[in-house]
């Protein structure tokens, strides 16, 4: 038996995965996260084989999750679901650790065909998707500067998000478990990486790296 973890903020949209994933005999869904910061705490509490995660979340984006998932439980495949087709998008979520990435118009199958492919080692990237054109563009990434963004902790990555979403100091501090003067600390500092001077930029800054969706 495969046990599966699915994250979506969408309600609906959770219903209609659960119902494709529980038409597979071979797979259990033990669990799900309407966020990315419950993902995160759900996976390391259920400790599934597979955490199936949107790439578009409040609290935390699906590749922030991948990567926080994968480096602190390697033995957990994750697949992301996504509208993005562009390649730096693809090689992200693997970057961090995603062993599949599925396009959200792909067939029912897909998703199942997915979940096979990465329990047996392998990894699944959706038609159309292209490993050959996603290695030419990880050679071409290679040679270009270092991006500020992979200074980042990975406190100040949430941090970076809840703030890009309007959220308080003091909602941060509450979500986090931490106090609102070391969330303070945190988005100074991150505002210091990224050479960014205030709210706006914050916001347009997540907007223009995908961390929030351009319709927010």
């Amino acid at each position: 038996m495969i046990n599966i973890l699915l994250a979506d903020d969408h309600h609906i949209v959770r219903q209609g995965l659960r119902a494709l994933l529980e038409s597979e005999p071979r797979f259990r869904l033990v669990g799900e996260a309407g966020d990315g910061l419950e993902a995160v705490r759900m996976t390391s509490r259920l400790k599934p084989d597979v955490l199936i995660t949107d790439v578009m979340m409040p609290g935390l984006n699906g590749l922030e999750v991948t990567r926080q998932v994968t480096k602190s439980h390697p033995a957990i495949k994750v697949i992301i679901l996504s509208m993005h087709t562009n390649d730096a998008y693809v090689l992200e979520a693997f970057k961090n650790g995603a062993s599949g990435y599925v396009l959200k118009d792909s067939q029912a199958g897909d998703l199942i065909n997915a979940v096979l492919s990465v329990i047996s080692g392998k990894r699944y990237l959706s038609p159309p998707l292209s490993e050959t054109e996603l290695e030419l563009y990880a050679v071409r990434v290679e040679s270009a500067p270092v991006d500020p963004y992979e200074l980042l902790t990975a406190r100040e990555r949430e941090v970076l998000q809840l703030v890009a979403e309007g959220r308080t100091s003091a909602e941060i501090a509450s979500q986090l478990f931490i106090s609102p003067r070391t969330v303070e600390g945190h988005r100074a500092n991150l505002m210091r990486k990224l050479g960014l001077q205030n709210h706006t930029e914050i916001v347009k800054y997540a907007l223009k790296r995908g961390i929030l969706p351009l319709d927010e």
